[in-house]
């Protein structure tokens, strides 16, 4: 059995050496490369295992794979380090102009997609006859509905996208991250006790996730600031991003303790870091380190983060049956995004400004990755857990090739003009074009 300096050191020589033949050979943005390049790897020894069964080599592979707890590993560990670095580079100056529209997105447009995913799956299983019960669709559907764009943020960087769609984009993914988590722990005690979907009283919900979302940014902003106040008084870029490192760790803890959303609570301590804190307490030298640190945490940790989630296959032991189930998850998951991102747009639309192609890019941008793997993962040995399994993958990985392949075209043809005036989002002829 390897060590776990062993399974690291193997975890990420394999990842240096797949990273260098995608940019070598094949020339896909990294984290689509590493993706793919792992999941060919994992069918591959699925292959052998089968043809080969009595070879030890291949045994000895996927069992070290098994091994890996991949969901602590993203959402205790991973998770953290990468929302805090997403939320340091975020201006809070423009995520407040676009607030409404982001919480919005985040809250209003999760639980949308949350009961429309639901139903849908829900409707089809019982067509199909594997009937899935409604409290384990809704389970299905918080887990499916949070987006993770990182892999399509990096085919964005040479897409001169209007700056509105951009802090929606980075703002929406870094809270519905958490809002996602929440709703899915709410959802999951209930289906496990037992209540079926509609027993569910929507009042609880609300009150447990009101109470977890805000505790979550209480900690956030009181963990941020005592940082915020360690890093003014000393100029020493090594304690400061030693600081820093406390912050995500502390804050996360701290807040899963206390039974908060610790997601929520480093998104918050990243914001007020990456704005307030740089501007009044960091030397020009502490914010180069620090901004240098976490893009090099950030880059490492995703590719790692998408080698494995292409190795995951070989943990995955799906049914057969429910493959039929899993391809019919994408397009209901597609739709749901689409619905979810068009009713807030159209129903915001007259009060506030939207850009053009806000619509056809966020929809088409709600990449599902690590997040919702993790949280599928996590879920108990219940009968429901194989056919939800077996969707999240599918829609994972179809979201991060096809529509991470693919969204920087898209963004080019449809998100290139300015906004228009506050009140009438953008307009050609006379038409919203959001």
């Amino acid at each position: 059995m390897l060590t776990t300096i062993q399974a690291i050191a193997i975890l990420l020589t394999v990842t240096a050496a797949f990273a260098w033949i995608n940019c070598v050979v094949i020339k896909l943005p990294n984290t689509i490369g590493l993706l793919v390049m792992g999941l060919m790897a994992s069918l591959v020894l699925v292959w052998l295992e089968f043809m080969f069964p009595g070879t030890a080599f291949f045994h000895e592979v996927s069992a070290s794979v098994r091994r890996i707890n991949f969901s602590a590993a993203l959402l205790d560990g991973m998770l953290a380090f990468l929302l805090f670095a997403g939320a340091l580079h975020v201006d809070f100056s423009k995520l407040r102009r676009r607030g409404l529209v982001v919480g919005c997105m985040a809250t209003f447009g999760v639980v949308l997609s949350t009961l429309i995913v639901a139903g849908g799956t829900w409707w089809f299983s019982r067509l199909v006859g594997t009937p899935l019960p409604f409290a384990w669709a809704l389970v299905l559907g918080a887990l499916i509905s949070p987006t993770d764009p990182v892999a399509v943020l990096s085919t964005l960087r040479d897409v001169d996208m209007p700056e509105t769609l951009e802090v929606d984009m980075s703002g929406e993914s870094l809270f519905n991250d958490g809002v996602g988590v929440v709703l899915f722990s709410i959802l999951l005690a209930a289906a496990l006790g037992g209540q079926d979907g509609a027993d569910i009283a929507l009042g609880d919900v609300a009150v447990r996730f009101l109470v977890e979302a805000l505790g979550g940014a209480a900690v956030g902003l009181v963990t941020g600031y005592v940082a915020y106040r360690g890093m003014r008084q000393i100029d020493d870029y090594g304690v400061e991003v030693l600081i820093s490192l406390a912050l995500v760790t502390g804050s996360y803890v701290l807040a899963s303790s206390v039974h908060t959303s610790g997601p929520i609570a480093v998104v918050v301590a990243g914001l007020l870091i990456g704005n307030r804190g740089t501007s009044k307490a960091m030397s020009e030298t502490t914010r180069r380190y620090l901004y240098a640190f976490w893009t090099l945490v950030d880059e490492i940790l995703n590719s790692v983060l998408f080698l494995l989630i292409g190795l995951e296959v070989l943990v995955l032991q799906v049914d057969a049956a429910y493959l039929q189930f899993a391809a019919v998850a994408i397009p209901i998951v597609l739709v749901a995004r689409l619905l979810a991102v068009a009713i807030p747009v159209r129903a915001l639309q007259t009060i506030t400004q939207f850009a053009r192609g806000t619509i056809p890019v966020l929809s088409w941008g709600g990449v599902r990755g690590g997040i919702s793997i993790a949280l599928a993962l996590s879920l108990p040995d219940v009968p429901e857990r194989t056919p939800i399994l077996a969707a999240t993958y599918a829609v994972a990985v179809f979201s991060i090739v096809v529509q991470g392949l693919t969204l920087s075209s898209l963004a080019r043809r449809y998100a290139t003009a300015e906004p228009g005036p506050a009140g009438q989002g953008d307009t050609a002829h006379g038409k919203p074009l959001a």
